[in-house]
């Protein structure tokens, strides 16, 4: 029973079964013979009006039913109860990984450059997740953490708002040391499965490790791939006086040796789709179990009851008390 308490019933409501005398007092009350007194005459009396504690027997007897009515009330443990759902999820770890050398300058994807076309595509992403962690890598020349894996989105999307294109002193394209970096962010990670999702414009150009060795170091430890290759390849876009172009068949090998997928992006809305489908495949398993937490309401009922009941207790038997 839906009401003002939330979820409501009686506990016992056979109680209830005692409202039925209340009709059957009102109908004593009515057959009632008042005792009488034998005048001369009632002519001097005739037209006087009853006084107020008079009318106030007929108030007194309600209050008594109405208080009768509360204690039948009480007795049958009114609750009220307050429906809870209990959550579980298995979510996804996932680090988000982002190429920010100066190649990310090009503007093919859209009117803004691929990085900023790039930056408001994952902050979609991001705020379409619910329960899995995330984390953010950023590379160039080299690679850093930029937000280790975390559920404050607010706090990921403020990083992710703060990313620019690498200085000069730092620019190049080192993807196996952003995948080697962004495994070991996953490496002791207790989600259902853990992900991450590489985009680059470049060819592998800079750090110690080449990207298929990072590969097979992610598949090792069950980290899954998924790269995104932006940019038409050998379109001759140019970011600080180079042209640029991304090793197609490098990032599919990648993403074959972890178990990922490939994908090509052309355009920020090509971008979009491709993490919306990420997004679909790394799905959060969530249960639900939903029950009714009962608080019991009987002191409602009971303490307006004794104060009627002890009202008319009194009155009866002081100011409005009667003489056989």
């Amino acid at each position: 029973m839906e009401g003002f308490f939330g979820e409501f019933r009686f506990a016992e409501p056979i109680w209830l079964l005692g409202l039925v005398a209340i009709p059957l007092l009102v109908l004593r009350y009515k057959q009632r013979r008042p005792g009488s007194l034998q005048f001369s005459t009632l002519h001097h009396v005739r037209d006087l009006t009853p006084s107020l504690w008079v009318r106030m027997r007929v108030v007194v007897f309600i209050a008594k039913l109405i208080g009768l009515s509360l204690l039948v009330m009480a007795l049958a443990r009114p609750q009220s109860g307050e429906t809870v759902v209990d959550v579980t999820a298995d979510g996804v770890d996932i680090i988000l990984v982002l190429d920010v050398s100066s190649s990310m300058q090009v503007k093919d994807l859209g009117p803004d450059n691929r990085l900023e076309v790039a930056k408001d595509v994952v902050a979609e992403f991001v705020e379409g997740r619910q329960t899995d962690r995330l984390g953010m890598v950023v590379f160039a020349g080299e690679s850093f953490t930029q937000c280790p894996l975390t559920l404050d989105y607010d706090v990921l999307l403020s990083f992710l708002d703060q990313i620019r294109i690498a200085e000069k002193d730092w620019d190049g394209t080192a993807i196996g040391m952003a995948i080697i970096n962004a495994t070991n962010r996953l490496r002791e990670a207790e989600g259902r499965s853990q992900v991450v999702i590489l985009l680059t414009d470049g060819v592998n150009n800079a750090g110690e490790i080449d990207p298929l060795t990072a590969a097979e170091v992610a598949a090792a430890i069950g980290v899954r791939v998924y790269a995104i290759g932006v940019g038409a390849p050998g379109s001759g876009g140019r970011g600080r006086g180079r042209t640029v172009d991304f090793d197609e068949e490098t990032l599919q090998q990648v993403a074959g040796l972890t178990g990922g997928r490939y994908y090509h992006a052309t355009s920020g809305e090509k971008l979009a789709e491709i993490y919306d489908e990420i997004g679909k495949l790394e799905t959060t398993e969530i249960t639900s179990q939903i029950h009714v937490n009962y608080t019991e309401r009987y002191p409602l009922f009971l303490w307006p009851c004794l104060a009627l009941i002890m009202l008319e207790f009194v009155l009866v038997r002081t100011r409005l008390r009667t003489i056989p």
